[in-house]
């Protein structure tokens, strides 16, 4: 098996990056739940297993990707040899000094290879060495394998927005307290 090799994105990975099935399997949701009585509101969230496995689209429009990757603060791939096989977006948002995750995909024959935590190490590092003091990284709540994966690499849930995406999904929002 190749080493993984976290390297800046190129313009000659875009192509290829695009062309990585975007999609993921998820078995579990994160089902929202709202209460309101007597002017508060309370909301929870419970893992839900499905009864089969559902293939959950990728969130943002698939054909403006490049046209966003123009505007994010950094952006890694990840090398298998010669070929990419996943990569991760950041954005630096605000006077908050927070780095946002906001994509980070893995090609689906190399999912669950450390691909994933490679590339947060990598986010992470270079969000540090500016100075950062926290990292978001946001999911779908239909995507519990990038909601486990954010809950393995240390964040904590700290909020979401629902209707957040095109498609009207949950977002959830995970943070980590940089050094």
């Amino acid at each position: 098996m190749s080493e993984i090799q976290i390297r800046p994105t190129v313009a000659t990975d875009l192509t290829r990056l695009m062309g990585i099935d975007h999609s993921v399997t998820s078995e579990a949701v994160w089902q929202l739940e709202v209460r309101r009585n007597t002017g508060q509101v309370a909301s929870t969230f419970r893992e839900v297993r499905l009864p089969r496995a559902i293939q959950v689209p990728y969130p943002h429009n698939h054909f403006a990707l490049a046209d966003d990757w123009i505007n994010r603060s950094m952006m890694y791939t990840a090398m298998m040899g010669a070929e990419p096989v996943g990569y991760i977006s950041l954005l630096e948002r605000g006077m908050a000094s927070t780095v946002w995750v906001l994509d980070l995909v893995i090609d689906v024959a190399h999912r669950r290879r450390g691909v994933a935590v490679a590339l947060l190490a990598a986010g992470q590092a270079w969000a540090e060495s500016r100075s950062h003091r926290r990292l978001i990284l946001e999911a779908q709540s239909k995507n519990v394998p990038a909601i486990r994966l954010a809950q393995k690499s240390g964040f904590e849930f700290c909020g979401y927005n629902d209707q957040y995406y095109l498609n009207k999904d949950v977002a959830l929002f995970f943070a980590k307290v940089l050094k």
